[in-house]
């Protein structure tokens, strides 16, 4: 048998880091670590390959070679997974569609001849058996949440990794908290499961025998959802880092709550953690009520951050507009908070109704519902009739993005990020020389000669040469990023602008 595995598009979005990526040399920031998974759970005597549509073209000639093509989806990948779909459905290939779209989207299921909602891990053994007696169903469904200790190593053979920015690797599923909005808690559940440690350092094995060296992204929704089996893993990692000369810089996801446990901070700095993405989404104590995000109502969330970034460690956070409970001033109240909080990479998006959550089941039954989310929450689309008047909140949305991703705001945001940092800490291996040359001067020759904010360009590079020598390679990457943003901003919003 020969299995296609193919990864559908993102659209061009702040999270696409698209422009940013084509200054590095990357085409796309992360490998599809979903069918790299469900590729190591096929029979072992299957042909395969993968075609990740964000760094190759899908041709006839791959689909012509499969016997059976599997495709994994979010939300935002909607419309390239219905065109790979109905490409492959035409050339009389047999479809077997999973992944979160199709998890949480099952009045809207493509036109697969199989689909998996829920967790592969039981399911797909299940489904391949019934191939084989020729009695496959049309769908099927994890009856339960599975044990990740049944989860193999990821089959990193099939990916060419000198076209991504970043390695992947899962350590857990699920978490603790109840976000209204939140579409993670439905999928996989409000009791966060984890890898054994032995998992995990077979998994880190893994990556480094590649030759990979760099970011290495573990993709938890909330890596410290499940705080007791974290604390057990830590010293295992440190150790790994620390007998293989610190190969990796750690990304990850987590809770604010993070910032209060100053011995697992210090574990994840001596690691080698540079990066953590936190859900901080508004400064309105009212709006994280109503969101029921209650975790980041008892502490001070600016204090939580400079915690963090104490540590050595960058905080990118998420915010969001559109609550109910959003006063008027809210625009200002966001642009306010992101600036005192020193995060470069604050991605603001509209509130969005994701199918089958809390929010939406509540919209749905004030009849405020309008139609499915796009997925892309910065594309100025709202799905469902907000409070506020809603030219006002799509405006005033608008003005929070062209101010937080013009220069100056940006730039500013940079280097206090930069001085928060304390400078004894290890900086784990990154990118080649060769990498970084290419990736220098194209940074140079695109924002500090072609572009229109080259002024402010070069005065961000003088301060970092200045007062962040140490941190030169990375204030050159927030400066990439700030150039994507601002791409993205003129797209949707119109040119960035300064308060």
């Amino acid at each position: 048998m020969k299995a296609l595995l193919v990864y559908p598009e993102f659209p061009d979005t702040y999270w696409s880091f698209r422009h940013a990526l084509r200054l590095e040399g990357k085409r796309a920031a992360f490998p599809p670590l979903g069918l790299l998974t469900v590729s190591s759970m096929l029979p072992a005597g299957w042909e395969r390959r993968l075609v990740d549509i964000n760094v190759e073209d899908l041709s006839n000639e791959d689909i012509e070679w499969a016997d059976i093509v599997l495709i994994s989806a979010m939300i935002v990948q909607r419309e390239s997974l219905e065109q790979v779909v109905e490409l492959c459905r035409s050339m009389g290939k047999k479809v077997v569609v999973g992944g979160p779209y199709v998890s949480t989207s099952s009045e809207r299921l493509p036109d697969a001849d199989h689909v998996f909602i829920g967790e592969a891990e039981s399911t797909l053994p299940e489904f391949l058996n019934d191939l084989e007696l020729g009695i496959a169903r049309k769908i099927y469904e994890a009856a339960e949440r599975p044990s990740l200790h049944q989860t193999p190593v990821p089959d990193l053979s099939l990916i060419d990794m000198g076209r991504y920015s970043a390695m992947c690797l899962q350590y857990s599923r699920g978490c603790p908290f109840n976000c209204e909005f939140c579409d993670i808690i439905e999928i996989y559940g409000r009791v966060p499961r984890t890898k054994s440690n032995a998992q995990m350092l077979a998994e880190l094995d893994a990556v480094k025998a590649t030759g990979w060296r760099g970011l290495l992204f573990i993709v938890d929704d909330n890596f410290i959802g499940n705080k007791k089996n974290v604390r057990l893993f830590m010293p295992d990692l440190i150790e790994w880092s620390r007998e293989n000369s610190y190969p990796f810089s750690f990304i990850t996801e987590a809770s604010v709550n993070l910032a209060e446990d100053e011995v697992l901070l210090q574990q994840m700095e001596d690691a080698g953690f540079r990066r953590v993405f936190l859900g901080i989404e508004t400064p309105v104590e009212e709006s994280l009520k109503e969101a029921q995000k209650g975790q980041n109502t008892r502490r001070d969330l600016l204090e939580s951050i400079r915690k963090i970034q104490s540590h050595g460690i960058e905080v990118m956070a998420g915010f969001i507009v559109g609550f109910d409970n959003d006063p008027e001033d809210i625009f200002d109240r966001q642009m306010e908070f992101i600036r005192e909080s020193g995060i470069p990479l604050a991605m603001v998006g509209l509130l969005a109704a994701l199918p089958d959550t809390q929010l939406w089941r509540r919209l749905e039954k004030e009849g405020r519902l309008l139609d499915v989310s796009t997925g892309n929450n910065t594309d100025c689309t709202v799905n469902f009739v907000p409070r506020m008047d809603v030219d006002r909140l799509i405006e005033g949305y608008k003005q929070v993005i062209r101010n937080i991703y013009s220069p100056k705001e940006y730039y500013r945001r940079a280097l206090d990020c930069l001085s928060r940092f304390h400078k004894d800490r290890i900086e784990p291996r990154q990118s080649t020389i060769h990498e970084d040359i290419r990736a220098f001067v194209n940074v140079i020759y695109t924002l500090g000669i072609r572009d229109r904010s080259r002024t402010e360009f070069w005065t961000y590079f003088y301060k970092l040469l200045l007062h962040h020598t140490r941190d030169f390679a990375h204030g050159m990457t927030l400066a990439a990023m700030g150039y994507h943003f601002r791409q993205v901003t003129n797209k949707y919003c119109g040119p960035a602008i300064d308060a």
